[in-house]
């Protein structure tokens, strides 16, 4: 709840967005990439169109739901790791140890 109080200064709020969009941008590129060599055929560009096979359109739209909001999600921590100052840096570093020792010891 600590973050949320804090306020992000406009220059902050323009990276964020532009780096959002470039991780979007990429994710869709990667995934377009992948399907076509997975399938050997095009994604569907209009997975609304009821000619497109309900598992295909299914699939591309779970598909590119989920790689674009991962993109997205690592580029602005990478982004705001980068921004923090030492002390942040250092438990922010150590919130991420704690969380992969607890999936190790699970």
């Amino acid at each position: 709840m600590a973050d949320n109080d804090r306020k992000a200064d406009p220059g902050t709020k323009v990276f964020n967005a532009l780096t959002t969009m470039a991780a979007g941008f990429v994710a869709r590129k990667v995934i377009t990439y992948v399907w076509t060599k997975v399938t050997g055929k095009e994604p569907p560009t209009n997975p609304e169109d009821p000619r497109v096979a309900f598992v295909e359109a299914l699939s591309w739209s779970v598909l590119t739901g989920i790689t674009v909001a991962a993109f997205r999600l690592l580029a602005i921590r990478a982004v705001a790791r980068k921004a923090l100052s030492g002390a942040d840096r250092e438990s922010a570093n150590a919130a991420d140890g704690q969380a992969a020792h607890s999936r190790q010891t699970s």
